[in-house]
């Protein structure tokens, strides 16, 4: 399935702007970018067409050498973070060119892709919202319980996929119909309305609509 273009990136927290009315816009901040073309995939080759990019330097210890060897081709250094786009057309870039942001204008819809923050094990009360027992009139220690998880002798089991507590958060999470609301180039950032996935300094993935 083909994808559109985009880019990585670290989110740097959130803030707010101004428009042209004066009026307040929250923005998260993010800092994509350069992020080179380390292969070009195609159809005949590879099975598929891709962009592979990469973003985050490392250091030589940090990189396997058959890994090495492969970053090495492009001339860009050695990097951390690999993500492949799919496109319909990767043949239009070649290895060692540079993604930035300029490839978002203000206005455009972006979707960003992250990692959600960890909230480690949780009750069903914060996890899935559950409205809890009651406050009085003879309940005791059960407040933020559950409550009955099944029936009884039909279906005699607990269903797949029931609600409860558990691991909360850290899932790879899209938010979609973000609008970019500014770029700045000299700085490698783009400035997105709302908020996206993620916790300070997490890696996102950027790409148009």
């Amino acid at each position: 399935m083909a994808e559109k273009l985009g880019i990585l990136g670290r989110k740097l927290g959130m803030t707010r702007v101004f428009d042209g009315n004066g009026v307040s816009v929250p923005v998260t901040v993010i800092q994509a970018g350069p992020c080179p073309v380390l292969q070009v995939k195609d159809l005949e080759r590879d099975g598929y067409n891709a962009l592979q990019i990469g973003f985050t330097e490392a250091k030589e210890k940090h990189v396997t050498k058959p890994m090495a060897g492969h970053l090495n081709k492009a001339g860009k250094g050695l990097f951390r973070n690999l993500r492949e786009l799919r496109l319909e057309a990767p043949a239009e870039y070649k290895v060692g060119d540079d993604l930035t942001v300029g490839i978002f204008v203000a206005g455009d819809k972006v979707k960003v892709t992250a990692k959600s923050i960890g909230k480690g094990t949780a009750g069903v009360m914060k996890r899935w919202n559950f409205a809890g027992s009651r406050a009085s009139h003879g309940a005791e220690k059960v407040h933020r319980n559950a409550g009955g998880i099944g029936a009884n002798t039909e279906p005699a089991k607990v269903w797949k996929g029931k609600k409860m507590a558990g691991h909360m958060g850290a899932k790879r999470v899209t938010t979609i119909n973000l609008t970019v609301v500014a770029i700045r180039p000299e700085e490698n950032v783009i400035l997105v309305k709302g908020a996206i996935p993620g916790p300070k300094n997490g890696l996102v993935m950027v790409r148009k609509q």
